[in-house]
């Protein structure tokens, strides 16, 4: 058992030279496995693949950081042959970030495990605007990926995590509470200051 907690407390114990660091994490990727609550086409388009783009703050220490992540993805609702004109998902999140000891992954991919909560926002306009959504609703996300400098300052990051809103309305276009959930797979390049 002293064993045990002496390891532990030797790898969460930061080195000399071991400082906290700050990355911004513009990001492109895609989205996918989608599911929803939302009745027709509109369950099924949420389960194809689509684009998104969006942008992550990190402040990490030796282990342990803390993010805020913005993700955006358009005309997540459509697909052919259907009526609506526009839609999105928004995500925003603030999360615990668990990362390999920097002392031993200078030089390589560094692995972390992300987590936290925030809001989703669903958007959607239809031709006949019979059936316009506008829902915002809480959310979480579970995930992991590895960055890896190629400079001091300027690396790549890969990344994928699970999306699902909670606590949505039971109301419009969907049987039950409104919820949307899927899977977010991204590359990013990793600012470091």
């Amino acid at each position: 058992m002293r064993v045990g907690l002496l390891v532990i407390a030797l790898l969460l114990m930061p080195s000399a030279r071991a400082s906290a660091e700050w990355q911004i994490k513009p990001f492109v990727g895609t989205i996918f496995a989608g599911t929803s609550t939302f009745t027709g086409d509109l369950e099924q388009a949420a389960g194809e693949r689509h684009v998104t783009a969006g942008v992550s703050g990190l402040f990490l220490g030796e282990v342990i950081g803390v993010e805020g992540d913005f993700g955006h993805v358009p005309r997540v609702f459509q697909s052919t042959g259907q009526l609506v004109l526009s839609s999105s998902a928004t995500t925003v999140t603030g999360n615990i970030v668990v990362a390999l000891p920097r002392r031993w992954t200078e030089y390589t991919l560094r692995p972390y495990f992300v987590g936290g909560g925030g809001v989703m926002n669903a958007q959607l306009d239809d031709k006949f605007h019979l059936f316009t959504v506008s829902s915002s609703m809480g959310a979480w996300d579970l995930g992991a990926g590895v960055t890896g400098f190629l400079s001091d300052r300027f690396g790549v990051s890969w990344d994928v995590r699970y999306f699902r809103s909670v606590g949505g309305r039971d109301e419009g276009l969907s049987l039950g509470p409104e919820q949307l959930s899927f899977w977010r797979a991204n590359m990013a390049l990793a600012i470091r200051y």
